[in-house]
């Protein structure tokens, strides 16, 4: 392969998941289905907001609705070319029907745990921000949510937002003492 066609295939890469997350707002806001986008589509909109040139790609599209939504939701994104799956024990919509996991819109359910042993439910979609076109998960509740999941790329993502000011050891008395525990973890190693 050729230089010139990696480039241009990571590119369509980041293009594919902009798209996706782009059509799947779209169709929900235009359904009225309430959501906020999370995982690492919601850091990069934060990170982007104080420094473009920080900003981390990511590989799929996080949303978090509310269980009571999910078929409305399902209506939305099936009306753009998404198709459902529940597949272990995760909500997904593949963007189409052959497509893998990693194409897909990923579900979380507001105010329910995403696995059994978090200490933390998931937060629920409000508060929410406006990025325009589309509503991303507060600054507050997404931190809580990626030092709950604390797998590599949450401490990543949370690392993003300390280097552009946006947490720092102010949040430590705001958060419940496993969360705060966490968080301090990675303020006092930052190289990780």
């Amino acid at each position: 392969m050729t230089g010139e066609f990696i480039l241009d295939r990571m590119v369509r890469a980041v293009e594919n998941v902009r798209d996706r997350l782009m059509r799947a707002t779209g169709a929900l806001d235009a359904q009225d289905v309430p959501y906020a986008v999370i995982g690492g589509n919601a850091v990069a909109i934060w990170v982007a907001r104080v420094d473009r040139a920080a900003v981390r790609n990511t590989q799929d599209v996080d949303i978090l609705i509310r269980r009571t939504d999910l078929e409305a939701a399902k209506l939305a994104l099936e009306s753009v070319g998404f198709v459902y799956r529940h597949s272990a024990g995760i909500d997904m919509f593949l963007d189409g029907a052959t497509a893998k996991a990693r194409d897909a819109v990923h579900v979380i359910f507001a105010n329910e745990k995403v696995r059994r042993e978090y200490s933390e439910a998931a937060p629920d979609i409000e508060p929410h921000d406006l990025a325009p076109p589309f509503r991303v998960l507060a600054l507050e509740s997404l931190v809580r949510m990626k030092l709950t999941s604390n797998r590599d790329k949450d401490r990543t993502h949370i690392r993003d937002l300390i280097d552009i000011g946006s947490v720092d050891a102010s949040w430590l008395p705001r958060l419940p003492a496993e969360l705060a525990e966490r968080l301090k973890s990675i303020l006092d190693s930052p190289e990780g």
